[in-house]
């Protein structure tokens, strides 16, 4: 896939992500970007909105410029900013890298993770915001949840936007892979929101929704004596049966974003 397909399938997951309709983000809330190639990304500019962006609204930054800031100490919101200024591949754009693109650097070294879209969905909040977060966020509820999401979520305790939560979830990552043996698919972040790690823009459209699905299920069974989690047999079943293994490969192919009918991305 060419940097300009890449790009482009970027602005239509991120339009739908935005779309009003999803509640997903409101306003300039929710960052997304994508693997260019080996040794760049595309991240979201700052101020831009997820529902109108189009290929103006992402600026290409160097992996190696942005994850260096990850062994620095101490930094100050002007030394992170103008760091990410220098790791822009094009100076004459004017464009601010999101404040969260340290965290997208990380997420994207993962293998097999090639989009990622990271969004404020109300429902995803109303557990992410909860006192009983960690708890909630403990379990898998049902086999469809286990087979687009994966077989747990990575739950990262509230930590300070930028640098801060980039070294936070880079650890939870850490611990998620030595316990699982693959990359993760859905992080929760509290009193903050949802990121969805995906090989395509359509597998993390899919991942997305059904986080928001699984939010409002948790969120429902409270209301009848709280949830009641797969057992870990059960989990490890389900994301190990190869009849699922398939379904989860075609779920997250673009071909089915393109049978949906793609937006034009305009620019």
């Amino acid at each position: 896939m060419s940097q300009d397909e890449i790009l482009q399938r970027l602005v239509i997951m991120s339009r739908r992500l935005g779309d009003p309709a999803h509640d997903y983000v409101i306003l300039g809330e929710g960052n997304t970007s994508a693997r260019s190639d080996a040794d760049t990304f595309w991240v979201k500019a700052s101020g831009t909105e997820l529902r109108t962006i189009g290929a103006s609204g992402f600026v290409r930054v160097r992996f190696d410029g942005v994850l260096d800031l990850l062994s620095k100490e101490r930094l100050t919101d002007g030394a992170v900013k103008a760091a990410l200024e220098k790791a822009k591949m094009d100076h004459g754009v004017q464009a601010r890298p999101s404040v969260e693109t340290v965290l997208h650097a990380v997420v994207l070294q993962l293998e097999g993770v090639n989009f990622v879209g990271h969004t404020h969905p109300t429902a995803v909040n109303a557990v992410t915001c909860a006192a009983a977060f960690e708890a909630a966020a403990g379990g898998r509820l049902f086999p469809d949840e286990i087979v687009v999401c994966g077989p747990a979520a990575v739950v990262v305790p509230y930590t300070d936007p930028g640098l801060p939560l980039a070294r936070a979830v880079m650890g939870r990552i850490a611990e998620y892979v030595e316990q699982w043996g693959e990359a993760p698919k859905t992080i929760l972040m509290q009193n903050h929101g949802l990121i969805a790690l995906g090989s395509s823009a359509q597998q993390v459209e899919n991942i997305t929704a059904m986080a928001v699905k699984a939010a409002r299920v948790m969120l429902g069974t409270y209301s009848a004596g709280g949830p009641h989690f797969l057992t870990p047999g059960d989990v490890d079943r389900i994301h190990t049966r190869p009849d699922e293994r398939y379904r989860r490969e075609r779920l997250g192919s673009e071909g089915q974003s393109e049978a949906n009918g793609d937006t034009d991305p305009g620019n």
